[in-house]
């Protein structure tokens, strides 16, 4: 990724938009389609290169998909899905790699999954363990065991009572995923809530699962079956909201709506931290929908626990919110951002020091001392590291600030094609 685009700062930011199609869930709609035996539909759907691996790979496993508009038809075969004959290409991913291990793991024979430079630095030890215990065998690169990654499916699988060491939605998700082809009921066990597109997807199409709060943490049990197919209407993607929340509340002259988002409480911990900074951000429900309205404020200090977003893909997003915050804000707990597609603890940090703040670290704990307001931002210029929260985040510290000039940029494919056309939008 080569591309550089330079952001112009913005007098005023007003506008609706609404955001792409939730990544989480269009992966899931996509896999669980596949399962199922006859034909689903899907509208809404993130179109980002991330998804649109996932829709390839369930072809090369044999399920039939078709795009018409802003349609995607899925046919599941009768039979169940098969060995591919060529590698599956995962691309930048970490969200295919690990599901389809579980996804595959079901399916009988030796698969192959493959990704680029940047996802094949990330540990896929996480999924590989549990599904190990399970019956599947899963090789990799070194004791994380990297990608490129040889995948045995070995059904039926062994149930499995699983406790996931560290918050992650994707390793639960592989588990139960895996838990549809087992010889048993399958329980995974977390310590602190995450998403539950997954389980409430699955008991959508016809799958027995049980979700139990436990403490901070939930107990989620399934029973084996296979999927129904159903149709599937998806959401806007919440992490992808985050990025206007926080352009609307640091411009100087911003009155910015973000329609039709999804919103499970563990996907919207970064609203209540806004609004816990002092941001006018307002939030309307409808049924399991919301509308985000954000209006230029002016911001302090806090601490944000990485608990509070249990993913922490919206921590660069509320890095930029800090950085024109009046005093320090800590990160607290934030080494599960060194895993993702860049280090984003590192860059996190960079973007904001990028800007003008005096940034420091303490283990997995990070500081940034914010500059009272986005007008007192440089323009800067920064290399986005393969990561598209990168780009984004940057991008609304150019547009809130004095510009910026940003390497690397067309990484936003992944996730967002249109992001620059919808910033530009509100101009």
């Amino acid at each position: 990724m080569s591309a550089i685009v330079h952001v112009e700062s913005a007098a005023s930011l007003h506008g609706v938009l609404r955001v792409p199609g939730d990544k989480s869930a269009s992966h899931r709609a996509l896999m669980i389609s596949a399962l199922a035996a006859g034909t689903s539909t899907i509208e809404g759907m993130s179109l980002g290169h991330d998804v649109q691996a996932t829709g390839v790979i369930i072809e090369q496993l044999g399920a039939q998909r078709t795009v018409e508009d802003d349609v995607v038809t899925v046919d599941g075969p009768v039979d169940g899905l098969r060995v591919a004959d060529a590698p599956l290409d995962c691309g930048n991913s970490g969200t295919t790699m690990r599901l389809l291990c579980g996804l595959v793991s079901g399916v009988t024979g030796l698969h192959h999954l493959v990704g680029d430079a940047s996802l094949s630095k990330r540990p896929m030890n996480r999924v590989a363990s549990p599904l190990g215990l399970m019956g599947a065998v899963i090789r990799g690169h070194g004791e994380t065991v990297t990608a490129p990654l040889t995948v045995e499916g070995r059904p039926p699988l062994r149930a499995i009572d699983f406790r996931v060491p560290s918050p992650s939605a994707q390793v639960k998700s592989a588990i139960l995923l895996a838990g549809l082809g087992a010889d048993g009921v399958t329980t995974v066990r977390e310590d602190v809530r995450t998403r539950t597109a997954t389980e409430d997807m699955l008991r959508f199409a016809g799958v027995s699962v049980q979700s139990d709060d436990e403490g901070l943490g939930r107990v989620v049990t399934l029973r084996p079956a296979r999927p129904v197919p159903r149709r599937w209407q998806i959401p806007g993607d919440p992490s992808q909201a985050a990025f206007f929340c926080v352009l609307g509340l640091i411009h100087r002259d911003a009155r910015i709506e973000i329609v039709d988002v999804d919103g499970a409480p563990e996907r919207t911990g970064f609203v209540g931290v806004l609004q816990r900074m002092g941001g006018d951000l307002v939030r309307s429900t409808d049924g399991s929908r919301d509308s985000l309205t954000s209006v230029s404020s002016t911001l302090v200090a806090t601490e944000i626990l990485a608990s509070e977003i249990p993913s922490v893909d919206e921590v660069p997003a509320l890095a930029v919110a800090a950085a024109a915050a009046r005093g320090v804000t800590s990160f607290r707990d934030m080494g599960e951002l060194r895993l993702k597609e860049s280090d984003r603890f590192e860059g996190s940090m960079a973007l904001a020091r990028a800007v003008g703040c005096h940034v420091w670290s303490e283990g997995d704990d990070f500081f940034i001392e914010g500059l009272a307001n986005a007008e007192a931002f440089r323009d800067f210029e920064i290399a986005a590291g393969l990561d598209h929260r990168i780009v984004m985040s940057a991008a609304v510290a150019g547009t809130a600030g004095k510009g910026c000039s940003i390497a690397g940029a067309d990484t936003v494919q992944s996730s967002y094609p249109h992001f620059f056309r919808d910033l530009a939008s509100l101009r």
